[in-house]
């Protein structure tokens, strides 16, 4: 895919705020320009969607605490993943006001995933941001919205509230930070398209939480519940053992159900006589059946267990 790149008209207009005053650059009028991207970021959501903004072409400074990114030492290969063609630089925020000002100069999109009150403690807040830098588009994550958004919480929390957990196993992926960094992403080229239209920055906030509830309508709806379609009450869309592992079986369609009898010799919706007959073989040869067929078959990774 090609750079993104993002027409840039700055005005020069004077800040409102006395603590900004003096500190903005003028900038000539500039089309064509790489976009700019300052992340006030770590862990999961705003750090992934700046990885994706830096796929696209942009420039993206990742603004950290003096200990850095909590990711760095609990994925250290993965935090080397996502922060890959960025600058990153740590400061604390309290005493480095003149420095962030001097990236916020230059910047398109500001991502930041600090609680309101520490954004206001950093003079980040929106209105004095907007105030001063009025092309800027910030988009801000949080972990609930509104009232609730100083409240503390982590992508484990915010899957309890939603019922996406089954106690005591823990989640095998942090889905609903995942779902949350694809939000900031979207939401970021949303804040460009409006900025190219009005000419205005805008503020988007995205609450991790909402991004959970989003993940457990399914759920909700009775989709993935036990004795919903894909949760569990249809023969032929389920987890079953092989000789040595585990597939996942979901042949939800009535032509997938008809090359499943005629590979397995069994009836579709008989569960007991799929299990006994997915025993007989291994991983492997299910995969090669399921390529020889047409069939969705895929092999769970060794280890892994059924719940």
């Amino acid at each position: 895919m090609g750079s993104l790149r993002v027409q840039v008209l700055r005005a020069s207009v004077p800040a409102t705020d006395e603590s900004y005053q003096g500190k903005r650059p003028r900038r000539k009028h500039t089309s064509g320009m790489h976009l700019r991207v300052v992340a006030v970021a770590t862990n999961i959501p705003g750090p992934l969607a700046a990885a994706r903004l830096v796929k696209l072409g942009a420039e993206v400074v990742k603004v950290e605490p003096p200990h850095g990114d909590p990711l760095e030492v609990a994925a250290p290969a993965w935090y080397a993943e996502l922060t890959a063609g960025m600058r990153v630089e740590r400061l604390d925020l309290r005493c480095s006001e003149s420095r962030m000002l001097a990236h916020l100069a230059n910047a398109d999109l500001l991502i930041t995933t600090l609680r309101p009150k520490a954004l206001d403690a950093a003079h980040l807040d929106w209105p004095r941001l907007h105030a001063a830098f009025p092309r800027l588009c910030h988009v801000a994550v949080v972990g609930e919205a509104g009232e609730h958004a100083d409240r503390a919480g982590h992508d484990l929390t915010y899957q309890a509230r939603a019922g996406l957990l089954s106690p005591p196993a823990m989640p095998r992926a942090v889905a609903a930070d995942m779902f949350a960094a694809e939000r900031v992403f979207s939401a970021a080229l949303e804040a460009l398209l409006e900025r190219d239209r009005t000419g205005e920055g805008t503020r988007h906030e995205i609450a991790i939480a909402e991004s959970a509830a989003v993940l457990a309508d399914a759920a909700r709806h009775g989709l993935t519940t036990p004795s919903g379609p894909l949760g569990g009450a249809l023969p032929y869309y389920g987890l079953y053992r092989a000789s040595d592992g585990w597939i996942a079986l979901a042949a939800l369609e009535p032509h997938f159900q008809q090359r499943l009898r005629e590979a397995l010799g069994v009836d579709a919706n008989d569960r007991d006589a799929l299990a006994a007959r997915f025993a007989e073989h291994s991983c492997v040869y299910w995969e090669e059946t399921a390529e020889q067929y047409d069939l969705p078959i895929a092999a769970l990774p060794h280890g892994a267990s059924a719940r």
